[in-house]
């Protein structure tokens, strides 16, 4: 029972600081920090999502929290999400298979709702692959209210197996999971496609029972701005993932160019505690195809990270600065320049894709000490329907103008 997702995108305003010389136009190398994933042929495409630091030194971790197998209503073994997810270079995966809807219970039956993740857990340990965190879960599957819900971080999924819906929430509850609300906008509940927030998720969050809302979702190839509307009224934690069921490489074209939607983590350090927290405290930014949305403040520590400028000198007899603008992360960037400083070269807006760079020559009229771009990243939602405003800035007082 294929289940959707939808898809948001933000906004906001950031600094941006010369980066050191030398950055290449390539992924992060993986460090013990960021430990190495296997290696596949993927017809030459860099596959592995790499995120660098943030300025202060935080993680962006790449996580995805709702995933099927042959167990419940997905179409393959839980090795293969295992596999999948090294291929794809994901800090952390969930098992989270239906609690209830099991249509292969006939020549698969699964009385252990555990089994997913410890037959996940058993391929990791045969196959080698440790750089991928293994969170065990489970998706409460009700109708409207409250819908389809996950758990992730439980430690019996078997004790969610009841009667009542609520009373599965809570036994996740009990168990210090962290409890989010799936596809809002999924037709089949919502027939007009708007996510809507009912008195039984207010009560759950009231209660601290309910942590997070999809805003992105791979089934649904979709992303809901009402969802996010909810996510930031309420202060729930902004998510986006695969769920997937197929492969993810029929599904995403993972090997050629896709990936699958995901949420980006801001944790201070790589591990299952460090990521569980992050995820409480809300610290999270949705990333479907090339948008990223989420509330402001994260969406613009990703920004950072990915965006830098670094300028190369003026053009001959002129006050006319040749820079290069570089992304250092694994998603294009579509900027539209907003300030007074205008572009000799190209229109007011500029794509820089995945793990490369472009370049602008950037008009500064008489200032010569600061080149300030003030843009808005058009890739991005922070709000429903608004963008991060952007601001890039760097140093160019070493630069005698001719």
């Amino acid at each position: 029972m294929p289940l959707t997702i939808i898809q948001m995108m933000p906004t906001l305003a950031l600094v941006i600081q010369q980066p050191d010389a030398g950055l290449a136009r390539h992924s992060p190398v993986p460090t013990a920090e960021a430990p190495q994933h296997g290696t596949y042929d993927d017809h030459g495409f860099e596959r592995q999502a790499r995120f660098p630091r943030t300025a202060d030194g935080t993680l962006i971790l790449t996580v995805d929290l709702h995933t099927h197998s042959v167990f419940s209503d997905g179409h393959v073994w839980p090795s293969i999400r295992v596999e999948e997810a090294d291929r794809d270079g994901l800090d952390a995966l969930a098992f989270t298979d239906h609690l209830e809807h099991q249509p292969k219970g006939a020549d698969i039956p699964n009385s252990d709702r555990n089994r997913t993740y410890e037959v996940g857990k058993e391929a990791a340990a045969s196959a080698g692959i440790t750089a991928v965190m293994l969170i065990n879960g489970a998706e409460i599957t009700r109708g409207m209210p409250p819908g389809h819900v996950n758990a992730v971080f439980v430690k019996d999924a078997n004790k969610l197996l009841t009667e009542d819906a609520k009373d599965a929430i809570m036994a996740a509850n009990d168990q210090g999971a962290f409890v989010f609300w799936n596809h809002p906008n999924w037709l089949p509940q919502a027939s007009d496609g708007v996510a809507r927030i009912l008195p039984f998720h207010e009560e759950l969050i009231a209660a601290g029972k309910l942590h997070g809302v999809e805003v992105a979702n791979g089934t649904l190839d979709a992303y809901s701005e009402h969802a996010l509307g909810i996510a930031l009224e309420h202060n729930l934690t902004v998510l986006g993932t695969s769920d997937i069921h197929g492969l993810i490489d029929w599904t995403h074209n993972g090997a050629h160019g896709g990936h699958r939607p995901m949420t980006l983590v801001l944790a201070p350090e790589r591990s299952p505690e460090a990521l569980k927290k992050a995820l409480f405290a809300g610290a999270t930014v949705a990333w479907i195809n090339d948008d990223l949305i989420g509330k402001a403040q994260n969406v613009k520590q990703v920004v950072q990270a990915c965006l830098t400028l670094e300028p190369k000198g003026y053009l001959p007899q002129s006050s006319v600065m040749d820079v290069t603008l570089k992304n250092h992360c694994p998603l294009a960037f579509t900027l539209k320049n907003t300030g007074e400083r205008t572009f000799h070269n190209v229109s007011d807006v500029v794509r820089v894709e995945r793990y490369d760079e472009t370049r602008l020559q950037v008009r500064m009229n008489d200032e010569r000490k600061t080149l300030v771009l003030e843009t808005i990243a058009l890739n991005t939602q922070v709000r429903p329907r608004e963008h991060l405003s952007t601001r890039l800035s760097v140093d160019i007082s070493a630069f005698e103008r001719p």
